[in-house]
């Protein structure tokens, strides 16, 4: 009897690892909610049918933040100049802005964000500056003297996109802070067969948590078994036959948790498919590629919120091509318009289905890029910019320290790298916090808060309304 509890034991427990990964096509095959155990009590602050989401899209290789966010002051502009050689671009290319609440400096966006020009100045978007993974607030003498804890794995993609993922700079974890926020959000949603936790990238760090599991779906939504549905040859048969297995009681344990699970991911997919295809057509146009497919596909999803019984989500874009070591030029130029067309495409269709001021949508790259150029393209860096849209938004603002490019200046430590002045803990906790987590729980999703917020004390750093 022991050998066998314990086999089970064992069983549930390599289910809960690899079940996520495992799928009939795209979408989870293991719906584990159920099955894991341990979870603390649910707490929230979630009110009856205030819906929230938060829509990370991950600018996966580290992108060159600071050609997206030039300064345009004259004697700033000469020193980015000569620091960036011959990746400056010119003053008469970028898009100038005049954010209100940088003294009246004025900075530039890259000439292919004409939307998110736009979007930036009606002020519903802000970006937040030389942001970066921080143990603690370092100057560049502790950064050389290595007098308090560093990042574990500068300037490595695989290290720093798990510490932006995890919240957690000091150590290789395998829980994100999407997934373990939801973890304690879990009960403020009705549905407890699809996950809160929605990727287009399958499953990820970022949002795996113990109790809320990855919903892996595609721009054409939950994939589920190809062509269950289909009238096609023999489909109506193969279908009685395998609701039949699935609808079997087994005496064996393995098989019967095995098809439950099986079953449940079979149904999830099939409501979740009917909810979607109940959604009208939009009036907002989509430009017919994988990005902006995506997010037509998230604005789908947030329509049909009541109807899946949702109040938080959380959507996981990861859109790759950042890792410019070669040609920044050229890939930066297209991928900023892909970018910029996606987010002007959400922007509009949130403001078509009235959903504007319960989205926010934020990007995320492992580190920024060297301000000096390498040949024809920027290495590994440190600390960079990323940008933050939604109605919740205090837009047309710039928060953080946006730095001085000088080389040996008093945050660059060599070869174009510079310490960030803002930690990404402050970044996730002012997201969290808008989201619904309540202050107290910030340290069980972010260890590492108290080195730079007190809960209680207001924003984190001020880009949202909270």
């Amino acid at each position: 009897m022991s050998k066998y509890t314990d086999s089970r034991r064992n069983f549930l427990k390599m289910a809960g690892m690899v079940g996520a990964g495992l799928s009939t096509t795209k979408t989870s095959l293991f719906n584990l909610k159920n099955l894991n155990a341990a979870v603390g009590l649910n707490k929230s602050n979630v009110l009856a049918g205030d819906y929230k989401a938060l829509v990370c899209l991950y600018l996966g290789g580290g992108a060159d933040s600071f050609n997206m966010v030039i300064p345009k002051e004259q004697s700033q502009y000469d020193t980015y100049a000569a620091t960036r050689s011959n990746l400056a671009l010119s003053p008469e290319d970028v898009l100038t802005v005049n954010p209100q609440n940088t003294g009246g400096l004025s900075y530039g966006f890259h000439p292919a964000m004409t939307n998110m020009h736009q979007i930036f100045d009606a002020g519903k978007i802000a970006f937040v500056n030389n942001m970066g993974t921080l143990v603690h607030p370092t100057n560049k003498q502790q950064f050389y003297d290595e007098a308090v804890p560093l990042p574990l794995g500068l300037f490595s993609h695989s290290d720093q996109t798990n510490q932006w993922q995890t919240g957690i700079p000091n150590s290789r974890q395998i829980k994100g802070w999407a997934g373990k926020m939801n973890d304690i959000l879990y009960a403020s949603n009705d549905n407890q067969n699809i996950s809160m936790n929605i990727s287009f990238n399958g499953v990820n760090t970022f949002q795996s948590g113990n109790r809320d599991v990855v919903y892996t779906i595609d721009y054409g939504g939950a994939s589920g078994i190809n062509d269950y549905n289909s009238e096609w040859d023999i489909w109506p048969s193969r279908r009685k036959a395998l609701e039949k297995m699935l609808n079997h009681v087994y005496n064996d344990p393995f098989k019967d948790t095995y098809t439950n699970i099986f079953k449940k991911s079979l149904d999830s997919s099939l409501e979740f498919t009917a909810a979607i295809d109940a959604i009208p057509e939009f009036t907002t146009q989509f430009t017919d590629n994988w990005l902006s497919n995506n997010f037509k596909m998230i604005a789908k999803v947030i329509a049909a919120r009541e109807k899946l019984g949702f109040t938080r989500q959380i959507f996981f874009i990861d859109y790759g091509n950042w890792d410019n070591h070669d040609e920044l030029l050229n890939n930066q130029a297209y991928n900023l318009m892909e970018v910029d067309n996606a987010l002007s495409e959400f922007y509009n269709v949130m403001n078509e289905i009235g959903m504007m001021d319960n989205v926010v949508t934020f990007s995320m790259s492992e580190f920024g890029r060297t301000l000096t150029s390498n040949g024809n393209g920027t290495d590994h860096a440190w600390g960079g910019n990323s940008f933050v849209m939604g109605g919740p938004v205090r837009g047309n603002n710039f928060y953080g320290q946006y730095p001085i490019l000088e080389l040996d200046g008093s945050l660059e430590v060599g070869g174009g790298v510079l310490i960030p002045t803002t930690s990404t803990d402050q970044y996730i906790a002012e997201l969290a916090l808008w989201y619904g987590l309540d202050p107290n729980d910030l340290p069980s999703v972010l260890p590492n808060i108290g080195n730079f917020y007190t809960a209680g004390s207001g924003n984190p750093i001020g880009f949202l309304n909270i």
